[in-house]
């Protein structure tokens, strides 16, 4: 019964984010605490930025990677006790960016974001996805609390 209500709550909080498909870009939340969150995205072959990139030799876009980071963090962000639910995270500035390693179809990309500081309503992560035990992308994200009513 705790997991079902932990499997509740975490849907919740997924729910919470604006996107949908083919936009969502985190299937599920694996652990999450105050200031730190892991989360999973399963890259198929069946996802429709393969048809164009590439033809013949599917590969995840970089910048999709990174928008799965930022919306990890947006995640973790919401999920902080002191969250206004009325709020949106936009993403705001990308430091030390850097794609190490393609990803693509059977990849199962784990995406964890730290929380490095906030005052709010501005927000600094760091974030790191990984296949297997292999970091593919890193990247410090910027974002910031906006209020936006969201339909």
């Amino acid at each position: 019964m705790a997991a079902e209500k932990k499997m509740t709550e975490l849907r919740r909080l997924l729910d919470r984010l604006p996107h949908r498909y083919p936009f969502l870009l985190v299937d599920r939340i694996v652990e999450i605490d105050q200031n730190r969150i892991m989360t999973l995205k399963n890259v198929t072959f069946n996802e429709p930025f393969f048809v164009g990139h590439f033809p013949g030799f599917p590969v995840m876009p970089g910048v999709l990677i990174v928008e799965a980071m930022a919306q990890s963090g947006a995640l973790l962000a919401l999920s902080r006790a002191d969250a206004d639910p009325g709020r949106l995270f936009m993403l705001t500035g990308l430091d030390k960016v850097r794609l190490r390693r393609r990803v693509v179809p059977g990849d199962s990309l784990t995406l964890e974001v730290t929380i490095l500081k906030y005052h709010r309503p501005l927000w600094k992560m760091q974030a790191i996805a990984r296949v297997g035990d292999e970091t593919v992308a890193e990247a410090e994200l910027s974002a910031m609390e906006v209020q936006e009513e969201v339909r």
